[in-house]
């Protein structure tokens, strides 16, 4: 039997990877989930388990790791100056601690983030592999994801602790990607084009559809790099006690970046939109998944064209609004 503690159970990815436990293969139907809860509430299931507290309270921690066999760690706080230390230092630290004194402890999932390695705010001339030195950008999100690997990979050092990082570029679900691309107040994460163009401009492209093709400081597409949820939770079931990911670290992600002038070039093909062309100071970045293929024979499903038709064809039950959680 696994017993696996899931924090940040109620965001994105946790929720997800809980759900696919559950409800959608028997292979692991010997799984308990313990969530670690903070400030939203779970459905009940006769294989979960509730814990509600702080990550950075050690008592909350220890209560939370009693018996646990997996952590599966997803807890984050984004640009948020006031938290990041008590989520990414000390409720990591004391995750570890527990984990090194288990009698039970068997592996330790990080999920990381392609902002350890610069996201694209700084060029790459190469593609991004594992061996790629940590590079946070600005802010204290991307310092807080470089902070967890290197805490992470100390344990290793220090006390051979079984466990791996999977490190993701930006995650999509359901309408996720349309609404990276609006040009309203809506926008889903950034650049927030709204303030690019200015108000004037963007109200008229969202008022004729149009969707924004970013460009690089020299003026040439820029290739982003995604991963789909559904993507990324396959990867982490199949890490589950994998021999070969052992103390090891891989970039999960689609098998190319998403190139905004392709971007355009389908929207307009299947959709009539239009696009306007946006010069901004990021640069190209290409994550190499070669090794996530190669050690745990994961592979992608979702490309361009499936991201841009699943968000498109989405439709959002008016029970469940667009709303972001946290700044960032």
């Amino acid at each position: 039997m696994k017993r696996i503690l899931v924090t940040g159970a109620t965001g994105k990815v946790g929720s997800n990877f809980i759900h696919r436990v559950l409800t959608q293969n028997h292979d692991l139907a010997d799984i308990t989930i313990r969530a670690l809860c903070h400030n939203r509430p779970l459905d009940p299931h006769d294989r979960l388990e509730i814990v509600t507290g702080n990550i950075s309270d050690r008592d909350v921690v220890r209560r939370a790791m009693s018996g646990v066999t997996h952590v599966i760690h997803c807890a984050t706080c984004k640009e948020t100056p006031d938290y990041i230390i008590d989520v990414t230092v000390k409720g990591l630290f004391w995750l570890l601690e527990e984990c090194r004194a288990s009698d039970t402890f068997r592996q330790f999932i990080l999920i990381g983030g392609d902002c350890a390695v610069g996201h694209f705010f700084y060029p790459h001339p190469l593609p991004i592999t594992e061996q790629q030195k940590h590079t946070a950008y600005p802010g204290c999100y991307a310092l807080s994801k470089v902070l967890e690997e290197v805490v992470l990979e100390q344990y290793y050092v220090q006390y051979d602790l079984a466990g791996c990082c999977l490190r993701a570029p930006w995650i999509m679900e359901k309408d996720d990607f349309k609404y990276s691309l609006s040009f309203g107040e809506d926008v889903f994460g950034g650049p927030k084009w709204r303030s690019l163009v200015g108000s004037e401009n963007a109200d008229e492209y969202a008022n004729r559809n149009a969707v924004p093709l970013m460009l690089d400081p020299a003026g040439k597409p820029v290739k982003r790099n995604f991963v789909h949820v559904i993507d990324l939770i396959e990867s982490m079931v199949l890490a589950l006690d994998h021999p070969k990911a052992h103390q090891q670290t891989f970039n999960i992600c689609m098998d190319e970046p998403i190139d905004y002038q392709q971007v355009a070039d389908y929207l307009r093909e299947t959709r009539g939109m239009s696009a306007v062309e946006i010069k901004t100071p990021y640069f190209s970045t290409w994550l190499d998944n070669s090794k996530a293929k190669f050690l745990l024979g994961w592979r992608p499903h979702y490309d361009l064209k499936r991201l841009i038709d699943e968000s498109w064809a989405y439709t959002r039950p008016a029970t469940a609004p667009r709303k972001v959680w946290y700044p960032g």
